[in-house]
């Protein structure tokens, strides 16, 4: 299968190959994906390589690449809310948390594009080594960034999108959706041994978990739900700070570092 790699800076996943078809997830700016059929009218089915997931995307928001930079590792990360480069010599802004292979101020080959930054992105943290207050910095740059069923970006996130961005600077790998989420890291027993970096997760009515936030302590989170907010939470879950109405129902906390 031909593979390639995303170069606009948010590229949306579609659900069926029409762009009035939903948005089911987004490739960021350096994310690798395999084409894995060729539709119509310049459509293309793609899986993701960093978390599996399948979309429909269009041929112009890609380039095809060869199998060595497909199979290199993620190096590097956007650490601003917007980054600048330099795309075949031309100017582009990306957003925070693009997962970059090879990324420095040098410049680097992709396919037929050319590539150079104008800051050297930020090296990607490694799982057993987690800078705590990096972590911080980046959740905070969400803040008030607006709820966007599929989002992953700064400039418009899902519950699960933010998380996954979060993480995936950090070096450690989530999967895309929050009930796929819930089933990575190890149980935390009690909300009040939760340290910030945690994961907490809500479940419907139906009992399926349907969303999940950072918890930046045992009685605060950060998530997406409307917005980017900080809401107080308890054992019982999130209250809106705004209107003091009950949001979300706590299911269960993970920890993963």
């Amino acid at each position: 299968m031909p593979y390639a790699i995303t170069v606009v800076p948010v590229m949306p996943l579609r659900a069926e190959q029409s762009h009035k078809s939903e948005i089911i997830s987004q490739a960021l700016f350096g994310e690798c994906s395999e084409i894995i059929t060729t539709g119509t009218d310049g459509w293309v089915k793609v899986k993701c390589q960093y978390d599996g997931y399948e979309g429909w995307a269009t041929v112009n928001h890609l380039e095809t690449i060869d199998s060595t930079l497909f199979n290199a590792p993620y190096t590097h990360y956007t650490a601003s809310w917007i980054n600048g480069l330099m795309l075949n010599g031309k100017p582009m802004q990306v957003p925070f948390g693009c997962v970059i292979k090879h990324g420095t101020t040098d410049v680097v080959n992709w396919g037929k594009l050319t590539v150079q930054f104008e800051e050297e992105p930020a090296i990607i943290g490694k799982e057993n080594l987690v800078n705590l207050e990096a972590l911080r910095k980046a959740a905070f740059l969400y803040l008030n960034t607006a709820y966007l069923w599929g989002g992953k970006s700064v400039f418009g996130v899902d519950c699960s999108g933010f998380t996954q961005t979060l993480f995936k600077t950090l070096g450690i790998p989530l999967l895309r959706d929050a009930y796929q989420q819930a089933t990575q890291g190890t149980t935390v027993d009690f909300l009040q041994e939760a340290r910030f970096g945690d994961l907490a997760f809500f479940d419907n009515a139906e009992g399926r978990i349907t969303h999940v936030g950072v918890l930046l302590n045992d009685h605060e989170i950060i998530h997406a739900s409307g917005k980017v907010r900080v809401d107080p939470i308890d054992n019982q879950g999130i209250t809106n700070i705004d209107t003091g109405v009950r949001t979300h129902k706590l299911r269960i906390i993970k920890r993963y570092f």
